[in-house]
Formats: structure tokens, sequence, C-alpha cells
């Protein structure tokens, strides 16, 4: 230590790299401190995220969604300012960054909790959820909470598990867990699923989706009752922010808006059983290989994620190309004689053949579709056609229409479906009975595997695309990607 105010005379150079270095220290903390200006000034709303398959992150087409993402951008959206995001890097950032006035409201995944709402303010809640115990279950599944004692259990720093533990352990004082800053939940589950800790606790909507991904992981049981998931702001946040985010929520819910969009996130995520999570993920495996280049030929041809058409083709027939049912339907693609007439499809057991055409097939529903509804609900309108036909899939939508619901929505049409099956309402319609259940569960299992094949698989970027607008539709036009809605 002595020697080194001798060293810094000797050498003036480095003296001054160490002033420099210094100040340009101090000069950073002052603007990683400085608050946001209102925004009633500047016209942009500043919003702390992190990503996660239930609050933000980007689709395969690299554009960013989630369900608070899409609650914020109606949000500003309706105060006519533009939203930015800022992606914490640690979660246990988020609440004190937004202390400090760094954002102007957090859309994190926030829980409302006693400790919390003495420092922050608190958005009405949009989502209830329920902190849940996860085990692995290639392992005993705990009982109790005494169970847990000398368990290796982690969850995220900062988060409402650690509150909730807290709380737990006045009834089992030898309870410990380790607090980990550089994993989300989503991170701890799959550590848990690899054998990797003993136990992680999550809220259920994380689990819901995370399952899907990973089949050996459980619930063990809840801890707690039902939370609520909310924005929150600083206390000194602009009242007219408050006030204007009580009315949106207020609004979203009555007009159904909140509905759709916890729907379109969530709808699907508990159609699957274990048995068919561990299926897809073993034919990812074994079956896959073979026909990847096929399915991404088709991407090229049809313009949609070759990956959707590979969900559609697992769903159709566990990617089985010898694949026939009682009614006549063959191949991995399961096409009707008749539409592989119309697709150019000559063998339908061909999966170089029957590939292509089942893309074909998928961008005919779409192109039929009116032009009018937006992705992601296009893309599941298309699938529920290519499963019941379209005229049946126009008959819902008329039926929707008369029941007061959206026909344009795929949230909405899900629920009519089911009564082309009913003579009370089948017997009004143009195109009579269908089992209007099963382009139901077709649609949202397939979306499933969509997601476990995004989850797992990359994306495909054709250097040259080959188009061949013939052969698509009717009118020659030309599919479009899917805009992926969570997983």
């Amino acid at each position: 230590m002595a020697q080194w105010p001798s060293t810094l005379k000797q050498y003036p150079l480095m003296r001054l790299l160490i002033a420099i270095v210094f100040l340009l220290g101090f000069a950073g903390c002052d603007k990683t401190n400085k608050p946001v200006p209102p925004v009633s000034q500047t016209g942009e709303l500043i919003v702390l995220t992190r990503t996660s398959p239930t609050t933000y992150y980007e689709d395969a087409e690299g554009n960013p969604v989630g369900l608070e993402h899409d609650l914020v951008e109606l949000f500003a959206k309706e105060l006519g300012v533009k939203a930015t995001f800022v992606v914490a890097q640690q979660f246990n950032q988020i609440i004190p960054d937004l202390l400090q006035n760094q954002a102007h409201l957090a859309a994190a995944g926030l829980t409302i909790t006693t400790e919390r709402s003495q420092k922050l303010l608190f958005s009405p809640f949009f989502q209830s959820v329920t902190q849940q115990l996860i085990y692995n279950t290639d392992y005993p599944k705990p009982r109790t909470i005494k169970d847990l004692i000398g368990k290796k259990i982690e969850v995220v720093a900062g988060s409402s598990y650690a509150e909730r533990l807290k709380e737990v352990r006045t009834v089992a004082p030898t309870l410990t867990w380790a607090e980990t800053k550089k994993m989300e939940s989503e991170d701890l589950l799959e550590k848990l699923a690899q054998g990797g800790i003993d136990h992680v606790v999550a809220d259920s909507n994380i689990v819901d989706v995370v399952k899907n991904f990973y089949p050996n992981i459980g619930v063990a049981f809840p801890l707690g009752t039902t939370d609520q998931l909310a924005w929150a702001f600083p206390k000194d946040a602009e009242p007219f922010l408050v006030i204007k985010a009580e009315a949106f929520f207020k609004r979203i819910r009555s007009d159904g808006t909140l509905k759709i969009l916890l729907d379109r996130y969530y709808g699907h995520v508990k159609r699957l059983e274990r048995a068919d999570v561990s299926g897809i993920l073993e034919k990812m495996r074994t079956d896959l290989p073979r026909f990847r280049a096929m399915f991404q030929r088709a991407q090229e041809i049809s313009g949609i994620d070759w990956r959707l058409i590979a969900a559609l083709g697992y769903q159709e027939s566990h990617w089985d190309p010898l694949a026939t049912s009682p009614t006549g339907v063959r191949g991995l693609m399961m096409l009707t004689d008749d539409t592989a007439d119309r697709m150019g499809v000559n063998n339908r057991l061909d999966p170089n053949e029957c590939i292509p055409g089942g893309a074909r097939y998928l961008v005919n529903m779409k192109d039929m579709i009116p032009a009018r509804i937006p992705e992601p609900d296009r893309t599941w309108l298309a699938l529920a056609a290519y499963n019941v036909g379209y005229g049946h899939l126009e008959d819902a939508r008329i039926l929707a229409q008369r029941q007061k619901l959206n026909p344009d929505s795929w949230a909405d049409l899900k629920k009519v479906l089911p009564l082309l099956s009913k003579s009370e309402y089948h017997s009004t319609l143009k195109h009579g009975y269908a089992r209007g259940g099963e382009p139901v569960i077709f649609t949202e299992n397939v979306h499933t595997y969509y997601d476990i094949l995004v989850k797992f698989e990359k994306p495909y970027k054709p250097v040259f695309p080959t188009f061949e607008p013939s052969k698509l539709s009717k009118n020659g036009t030309q599919g479009t990607s899917l805009s992926r809605p969570p997983t």
C-alpha cells in the first residue's frame, strides 16, 4: 500500500487514467439514478419488465409479445403515448429501480404483497395465481412442510416466494432455501427437471406453461392462498397515471378484452397430459430429424413457420407417414383424397409430397378467412378449418354472432364450435352437423405442440425462399408466417 503514492508520482499518465475512470464512474451513477421525466411532459411511458413466457419475450419473428407486454401496449395506446420497455437483468432489481423512479411503472409478474404495498402503489389486479411447491416426479412427492427440511430449495431473489417461505418458517424453523439472482423461475424449473435441485416455489401460471416442456415436474402442494398479479407504481407516481390505470383495467375487464388476452396466453396450456408431452419430446429425438428438412422445405413454399407445420403434422399422425384413419384420410398430414388432389399431392403416403401439401392447405384456409382478422387468431381459425372444414367454421362464426360473441376471436369461437353437434343449433345452419368439439381440441393441441417445438427447435431462415403461389391458394396469394403468442 505504501508504494502506491510513489508509483503514481512516477507515472503521471496512470494518475490521469485513474482520475478519468473515477469521473466516468460517478457520471455513470448520476445517469443511472436520474429519475425518468413525467409521461405528461415526454409522451413516453417507461416500463420495467423482465423476460418471461408469462410476462414479456420475443416471438418466433423477433417481435415483443407476452401478456403484460400486450396490456402495456393497449394502455399506452389509450393514453396516446409511446411505451418503452426496459428489461431488468435481475428480478431483484425491479422494485429498487422503481423506487428510484427509473420507470413510470413495473409490469413484471409482480404479486401484491403486504411488504410491497408498504413501498409501492398497485393497479387493479389482472390475474389470480397461487404459489406452488414444485417437485421432480422422478422422486417421492413431499406431503407437508416438514418433508422439505434438509432439502435443496431455490427461489428467485427478491420474489414473493421468499416472503412466503419466511412465513412458512414460523412453523418449520429449520427450513432453509437459497435465493438466486441469476435465474428466473422458468430456469429454476428446468434445473429441477434435470435433477439439479430438490424443489422450487413458483406461481401457478408459470408452472402451467413450463410443465409442457418438462413432463417430470409436478405440483406437491400450494403455499398459501390466492395471490394477485398487478402493475406497480412508485408512491409518488403521477396521479393521473394511476387513475388512468384503474380506469383501464376496469374497462378491459368489463368489455372482455382481458379475458381474450388471458385465453390467448393460457387457454391452451392445460390441454396436454404428461404422456402427450413426453411423447412429442421423444419423437423429436427419434423421428423429427428424418422430417425436419421436409418441414423446412414446406416453410419455403408456404411462408409458415416450419415448427407450426411440424406441430400440425404431429397432432395429425405423430409424424407417421403411413398413418391411415377409418374415414380414409392418410399420410403424415392426414389429407383426404379430395384435398390431396387439390393440393397436387399424388401419393399421400410420401412425406415429401404430403408435408408441403398440408402446408398449402393450411394457407388455403388462412386465405379464405376475412383479411381483417389479425394474428394469432387468424392462424387458430385456419387450424380449426383445417380440421372441421371451412363451411363448419363459417357456421360457428354465424352462431357466435347470434350469441353476441366475436366471430373473429378464437377465444369466443371455441365456445360455440362444440354446439355444432347439437340439433337445436346445427339444424339452423347451412352445413349442418359437425363434431365441433374436435377442432377445439385439435387447435389447442397444435398450439401447445408448437410452443414445445419453438422452445427446443431453432427457427429456419432460408437464404433463397422458393414460392409456389399457383399451388398455395385459389387466388394465388402466399401464406404469412405466424406471429407467435406465448409459451
